[in-house]
């Protein structure tokens, strides 16, 4: 391998390894996670690219690398994290409003995506970024739909600006519309976008409130993250008709091309949360203290913050801030909207959330 590709995919790895790390620091300094690894790492590398006049092609190619194949074993630990048997768990209750949120979210986005012509790939990852998980929902669907590193970008920037601004102020504003607990859980756990996001609010709602090991907005958000699973099957099969519908593709069965455009890391992460269901990697690592599954859950966001250092070379801040203020906008179209509807269910069902 051409030793600048080499270097490209190494400073991928070291910067995802130090964006990682970063969350333990923003906890021990600030209390909190205020920006997930990932968004870091994207912003770093978005930094590093936009200060160096250009990148050897050979660099570039190892940016590729990491962008694509990291992803795609990220995205593969995810699913060590995740259960079936988890819908069945507290957060069960907010699955009807989960499920009308997924179904609000991607159709703002793409109504009004293309009313402000905004790309359709672009649209999807901030309906599925908005509606279930953040980053790790725009990493999965990105690798389904073949989005382009700007898509990502531009999906990111508008995801991780609202999400920010939920985090911070949800504790509070729960307060001051008098929520209950269950109610707050409701919110947070299904209009606050990243799981660090939701750790983050319940952290501080936790720390005003007195509540010691409470957890529901997490309950809630663990419930929600499942869904992923769903949708990423969901748009494997949509754009496996469109390979059919596309040309020379006719003759085709669509069973013959969903097998064809399958992603197997889809169906990879779908085994790995079937073990976990069962419970395979619930044992505790030899002078760790820790689970495995934990532990590959922390294996996989560096990969995700290593992925996204790959795209961030790629990404010049000219061209977000140009091209990228639509996409923004229509991310905070949607999170609004999906927010609104999460503060209405809490006050329309006060009785049945508690």
């Amino acid at each position: 391998m051409n030793h600048k590709k080499t270097g490209a995919i190494l400073l991928c790895l070291a910067i995802g390894g130090l964006a990682t790390l970063s969350t333990d620091w923003q906890s021990s300094l600030l209390g909190r996670t205020v920006m997930g690894g990932p968004m870091v790492a994207l912003l770093v590398s978005m930094i590093a690219c936009n200060l160096l006049p250009s990148l050897p092609k050979d660099f570039k190619a190892g940016t590729t690398f990491a962008s694509k194949k990291f992803l795609n074993w990220g995205i593969i630990l995810t699913g060590a994290t995740l259960s079936f048997a988890d819908i069945l768990g507290t957060g069960v209750k907010a699955l009807p409003l989960i499920l009308f949120n997924i179904l609000l979210s991607f159709t703002i986005a793409l109504l009004v995506g293309k009313k402000l012509g905004v790309s359709r790939n672009t649209s999807i990852l901030v309906g599925g970024g908005t509606c279930i998980c953040g980053g790790t929902a725009i990493a999965t669907l990105s690798r389904i739909i073949k989005a382009l590193e700007e898509e990502i970008a531009f999906a990111m920037a508008a995801i991780f600006l609202f999400d920010t601004l939920a985090a911070f102020s949800y504790p509070y504003l729960t307060g001051m519309l008098g929520l209950t607990d269950n109610q707050f859980a409701f919110w947070a756990g299904t209009a606050i976008n990243d799981t660090s996001s939701v750790a983050g609010a319940q952290a501080t709602y936790v720390a005003m409130n007195g509540l010691g090991d409470w957890s529901g907005a997490l309950n809630v958000k663990l419930v929600r993250t499942t869904m992923l699973i769903f949708v990423a099957l969901f748009w494997t099969v949509v754009m496996a008709k469109d390979a059919k519908n596309s040309e020379g593709a006719q003759n085709d069965s669509l069973l013959n091309v969903v097998k064809k455009t399958f992603p197997m890391f889809i169906l990879w992460f779908v085994v790995m949360a079937g073990l976990n269901t069962f419970g395979v990697f619930n044992f505790t690592i030899p002078g760790l203290e820790m689970s495995a599954a934990k532990l590959l859950g922390k294996l996989a966001k560096f990969l995700f913050a290593s992925a996204l250092a790959g795209v961030g070379f790629k990404i010049k801040f000219k061209d977000v801030f140009s091209k990228g203020v639509k996409p923004i906008a229509l991310g905070g179209l949607t999170w609004i909207c999906v927010s609104a509807c999460s503060l209405a269910f809490v006050f329309l069902f006060a009785g049945y959330i508690g």
